[in-house]
């Protein structure tokens, strides 16, 4: 039997699971991590994004790994924390938040990254086959097509339905907001892949 749920208690720990993921999920760490490097403001580089593939643009392919990997596991911590505090409803707020703080980050006037490196870390988190199925699609089709945006848009996809095809129905849901708002951040890459005008990997 389903027991209907206390708003006046659950309120404040729903906020809070939202909250924490966000802070978290809004830490720059491509920009941190060029500035100790002692590079140039990474947002006056190539695009002006603060995600991995950008950090790449500026020659420095371990401090873009890094990035990459921290900008992925800040959203499997924020996960793995507030799972750990209050269970699966809790982990799926402080995903969300993490992922829309990775996006619009309060510290940069709420303008971030594009998403995939948290999109990959939230997956780790609560499905590790998920992760391991985005990255398979994603090296398909960069490999194929030798667009990393388009591998990324159709990874995210390929996630969304290998967790419903696996029963992961509300990680499912998560995963289906989160690849509409990696889409919506990816137009200006998805209006250059129309026109042909989208750079490859290896330019």
């Amino acid at each position: 039997m389903l027991h209907p749920i206390n708003w006046s208690v659950a309120l404040p720990y729903y906020v809070a699971a939202f909250c924490f993921g966000y802070l978290l999920g809004s830490i720059p760490f491509g920009l941190i991590l060029t500035r100790l490097a002692g590079t140039q403001d990474l947002r006056t580089v190539g695009s002006g994004n603060i995600g991995a593939t950008n950090v790449l643009r500026t020659g420095r392919k371990g401090l873009a790994a890094l990035t990459l990997l921290c900008d992925a596991l800040k959203g499997t911590a924020a996960v793995l924390i507030a799972y750990r505090f209050g269970g699966q409803d809790l982990a799926v707020l402080a995903a969300l938040g993490a992922f829309l703080g990775h996006l619009f980050p309060v510290w940069l006037k709420f303008n971030g990254g594009k998403g995939v490196a948290t999109f990959i870390g939230l997956l780790l988190a609560f499905a590790w086959q998920a992760a391991l199925a985005f990255g398979v699609v994603w090296l398909a089709v960069a490999a194929l097509t030798r667009y990393s945006s388009l591998a990324g848009l159709l990874a995210s996809v390929a996630s969304v339905l290998f967790l419903w095809w696996g029963g992961y129905l509300q990680e499912a849901q998560l995963f289906a907001v989160l690849t509409v708002l990696i889409w919506i951040k990816h137009h200006h890459n998805i209006a250059r892949l129309v026109a042909g005008t989208e750079s490859k990997i290896g330019r």
